[in-house]
């Protein structure tokens, strides 16, 4: 009889186991509150930059460069003014690509319309490559003029720049363009920034030797 009694009672001691103890599946299944909440949860958020330039050419006209970019996640989008050409407009659309973990390379490949005293189109190329405080960063882009193909134009923009300090850098640039008339097919220079909180200053001298250099001081917000 206390047999009987004591196999009733490990069968009960089993079950009540089995019962108050959950399977591994069950315990790592989200809740309908969490479900809710994962299934709602935002996507990429909107992140962007807008700067401008001021160009101070010798023995051209001065003007002022703007430019705005906004990016969601794989999605950029940006649009430019006075940049292929002063009274011309260009409008970006790209994809962004990142990797690397200590050396990080960030790649934007796009396509461009441009418009106004030049009109075109235009493939494009955004590139980052950092490590360290060093980081080089170049913009390209070869506008393909609708109009007449002699007007057609590769145009650059380099920076290598070593950053010491968190709001500070500085570095070289190179610059190609049809903007305004200048000597060199490619311009070389100095450039040298300050950072504070979400906006930077940055001067760039080119051709800083000669007896007439091109001054370009520029401000950027990110937001």
């Amino acid at each position: 009889m206390s047999s009987r009694v004591n196999a009733a009672a490990a069968g009960l001691l089993a079950v009540a186991v089995l019962i108050g103890e959950p399977t591994e599946a069950a315990a790592q299944d989200p809740s309908p509150t969490e479900q809710g909440e994962a299934a709602s949860s935002p996507g990429p958020s909107w992140s962007g930059s807008a700067s401008v330039a001021g160009y101070f050419v010798p023995e051209d006209s001065n003007y002022l460069q703007p430019t705005v970019s906004v990016d969601r996640g794989w999605l950029h989008l940006e649009a430019r003014y006075n940049y292929e050409a002063q009274q011309t407009a260009s409008f970006w659309a790209g994809v962004n690509f990142e990797a690397g973990e200590r050396v990080t390379l960030a790649l934007t490949p796009m396509f461009g319309i441009v418009t106004g005293d030049t009109d075109g189109v235009a493939p494009g190329l955004l590139v980052t490559l950092a490590t360290w405080k060093l980081e080089l960063y170049s913009e390209a882009e070869w506008v393909v003029d609708t109009a007449e193909t002699s007007g057609s134009f590769f145009y650059n923009w380099s920076e290598l720049t070593l950053q010491p300090v968190e709001w500070f850098r500085f570095g070289l640039v190179t610059q190609r363009t049809r903007a305004y008339q200048s000597d060199r097919d490619i311009q070389r220079g100095l450039l040298g920034g300050v950072m504070w909180r979400n906006a930077s200053f940055t001067g760039h001298v080119f051709e800083p030797f000669s007896d007439q250099p091109t001054v370009v001081v520029s401000v950027a917000i990110e937001f």
